[in-house]
């Protein structure tokens, strides 16, 4: 069984169906789950007694949970300086909290078993330094060195933590985004182009996958730096 956060649209949304479609089971975690078409628990990643409440429903289930996905994120183009306070709050609450919580939430879950495989988000924005995305930045920069220290703490127990940073997606999380600011990141990717869904699909179902056991600890970046 596989948990993914943020699976009612984008790149969870599509996580969740590429494994679904090689018949893997799946737990789709989001705020809005009606007319999902897989398994889904309905969730606020930002809320800790939401998530406890989410892996009690699945120790109930008394599933063997291989892998989590935080793919949950949201984000906002603008300057540190005018960015409300609210705003702040939301998007480290959501893409950092949230990412945390999970993970040491259902990390004893795949404890147990001496097996699991935990892939986190960040962005090619961290290593570029985007300007007028400090606050998404920030966020996305505490996940990488969370996952870096976590995967040390769940060496022992044969549990991989990877986090995964791409450039460019095409989903709504960028439909905001200016042409122009897209192009000025693309410039910065080795792999000049923006991605499909697809692509990171791919990326995830190595890190799922026991061939990619040596794999922890590491930041990937898709397209390049």
């Amino acid at each position: 069984m596989i948990i993914v956060t943020g699976a009612s649209r984008g790149i969870g949304k599509s996580i969740c169906e590429r494994l679904i479609s090689n018949k893997v089971e799946v737990i789709g975690i989001a705020r809005n789950i009606k007319n999902l078409p897989f398994e889904a628990i309905k969730c606020d990643v930002s809320s800790y007694e939401e998530i406890k409440n989410v892996v009690t429903k699945i120790k109930k289930k008394n599933m063997n949970i291989l892998g989590l996905v935080n793919a949950a994120g949201i984000a906002s183009m603008n300057l540190a300086v005018t960015t409300p306070k609210e705003v702040v709050t939301k998007i480290i609450n959501v893409n950092l909290i949230g990412t945390i919580y999970f993970s040491q939430l259902i990390a004893p879950l795949m404890m147990r078993n001496k097996k699991g495989s935990i892939i986190n988000f960040s962005t090619i924005a961290v290593n570029i330094a985007l300007k007028g995305e400090s606050i998404y930045i920030a966020s996305k920069s505490g996940i990488e060195g969370f996952s870096r220290s976590f995967a040390r703490e769940v060496s022992d127990f044969n549990i991989n933590v990877n986090c995964i940073a791409p450039g460019p997606v095409k989903t709504d999380l960028i439909k905001g985004v200016s042409e122009k600011q897209i192009k000025n990141v693309i410039s910065h990717q080795l792999i000049p182009k923006q991605f499909l869904t697809n692509d990171i699909c791919d990326v995830v179902e190595l890190l799922l996958d026991k061939k990619s056991q040596s794999i922890t600890g590491q930041v990937l970046h898709i397209g390049g730096v």
